[in-house]
């Protein structure tokens, strides 16, 4: 099991900096800094450079709430699946 687990984490961390380099990519095209998105969405700027750095908080992968996606993806002004990389990990219990 404990191979499985270190896989999915390795998947998880490459989803997630596909998804930063989503976010950041629809930044750079709203043409808004990392300030005006964070204070728009109501996060802490900290919080967004974390998700743009594809972690949640140091040595652990971004995981933001859904309510979070949607702020960003309302901020950006793109849809929500823009956001969101294909081909995500699969998380289903075997």
């Amino acid at each position: 099991m404990r191979q499985r687990d270190d896989d999915l984490e390795a998947e998880w961390a490459s989803f997630a900096q596909r998804f930063a380099t989503s976010l950041r990519t629809a930044r750079h095209r709203a043409g808004l800094s990392q300030e005006d998105v964070a204070y728009r969405a109501g996060l802490t700027r900290y919080t967004y450079q974390k998700y743009e750095k594809g972690e949640s908080r140091p040595g652990y992968s971004a995981n933001p709430t859904l309510r979070t996606l949607l702020a960003l993806a309302q901020v950006l002004g793109v849809g929500l699946v823009d956001l969101i990389p294909g081909d995500p990990p699969d998380l289903r219990s075997r």
